[in-house]
């Protein structure tokens, strides 16, 4: 068994690699060889590093420097081309990351690149679009291995990552949930995902355009500072732009405010849910620290780009927070921001309660918003028969539940006032 890391590249900014080939008496123009062979080239291992002298890569070794490469321990395929990958971490950890080959229609809408060609590339779904039939249960993992390859259309393709081992957050309709949070991941991990799709893809942005959501496992501004980093390391080193990246936060309030102010960030995404505080509570009880009008201000506050949209993310329960009455709540709540809201279909699951609204109730929601002004869009399900739709991630490997780890990830950050 090899030893464990003291340190790991991945993960290393310009600077910080700087510093390194310093300490080592190497000139500073290894540090971007390095930077260049981790982020772009996403070598593995030391020895593939060619640029660096070999004594160099031995000195590295011995100090216990490694690259830190995430492992793929295990890829399931969709019927609809979406591949769900389990990322494994060297103390055992592991999370799931999702490959959408043509994305799911997230973006359209919210004034980038990515949403203009989301919504001509026709990944925009209607209200009668939304469903996706699970298959068969008891056709086994075999078929899921082999999809038809015609399925899949050439569009922009979309990785959903995830920022913790768990989630901190109990959300009721969230199969991610029910499991806790174990741990944070680091910085390298959350790129590390990301290289490890794109390696594994044969992709290789910016020549490649790809769009990315921080909307896997995890609440992403609940480890804010690993996963500030990993933005800039994905947009400086891997070559993803920014207006390209997408993160969805429960409404974390203090957060937000202070990602309004970084010079690098993804665009920003809201879990809305509820139009009301009541409900809101019910199916996300993060909200009885955060609530809807504490939400909406740090919204209307939030310093928007040119051409840039606050997106809100509804998951709609049948029968729970998809009538009539609640669209126009919605849109009331959204009056004058500028902002879209995607609407998403419950992706079911074990252990969740709620039910999937039929097409006919999503198409009702849809047309009340946008009768009000409020564009709105279906979110398009994807990979749904193999759990790697919103919602699903973290059913294959069991993680044990941390209480201290929820407690102190929700704790520090009390309500301004």
């Amino acid at each position: 068994m090899s030893e464990p890391l003291t340190s790991t590249l991945l993960g290393m900014g310009r600077d910080e690699l700087t510093a390194l080939v310093s300490e080592a008496g190497e000139p500073s123009y290894r540090g971007k060889q390095i930077m260049e062979a981790v982020y772009r080239q996403r070598v593995e291992t030391l020895e593939e590093i060619s640029t660096l002298p070999q004594g160099f890569r031995e000195k590295l070794a011995a100090s216990g420097v490694g690259v830190g490469a995430a492992r793929i321990e295990q890829k399931l395929l969709s019927v609809d081309g979406t591949v769900r990958y389990l990322i494994g971490f060297g103390d055992g950890q592991s999370v799931e990351t999702v490959w959408m080959p043509e994305g799911d229609g997230g973006e359209a809408g919210d004034g980038s690149d990515a949403g203009v060609e989301a919504e001509s590339s026709g990944l925009v779904a209607s209200g009668a679009e939304a469903q996706f039939p699970m298959p068969d249960s008891d056709a086994g993992l075999e078929g899921l291995l082999h999809p038809p390859q015609n399925r899949v259309r050439p569009g922009r393709s979309t990785i959903c990552i995830s920022s913790q081992v768990g989630c901190a957050v109990d959300c009721q309709f969230c199969l991610t949930a029910l499991l806790g949070v174990k741990r944070n991941l680091t910085a390298g991990e959350i790129v590390g995902q990301v290289c490890a799709v794109l390696k594994d893809q044969g992709v290789s942005p910016p020549e490649d355009r790809i769009n990315l959501v921080f909307m896997g496992m995890g609440e992403p501004f609940l480890n804010y500072e690993n996963f500030i980093k990993a933005s800039r390391l994905l947009v400086e080193g891997v070559g993803i732009a920014e207006r390209r990246m997408t993160v969805s936060t429960a409404g974390i309030v203090p957060r937000i405010r202070e990602f309004g102010e970084e010079k690098i960030r993804p665009k920003l995404a809201i879990s809305l849910n509820a139009p009301n505080d009541e409900l809101r509570t019910r199916l996300m009880p993060l909200n009885k620290k955060w609530n809807l009008e504490m939400l909406m201000v740090a919204a209307r506050e939030f310093p928007l780009r040119t051409r840039e949209w606050i997106t809100f993310e509804y998951v709609l329960l049948g029968g729970v927070n998809d009538l009539p009455e609640n669209a126009r709540e919605v849109a009331e709540l959204l009056r004058g921001l500028r902002c879209k809201v995607n609407l998403i279909a419950l992706n079911p699951g074990p252990g969740i309660e709620f039910t999937t609204p039929s097409a006919e109730r999503v198409a009702a929601f849809q047309n009340i918003l946008r009768g009000a002004g409020i564009p709105a869009f279906v979110r398009r399900p994807r990979g749904r028969d193999i759990y790697a739709a919103c919602g699903q991630l973290k059913r294959t490997v069991e993680v044990a539940t941390s209480p201290e780890l929820q407690l102190q990830a929700i704790s520090p950050l009390a309500p301004e006032g």
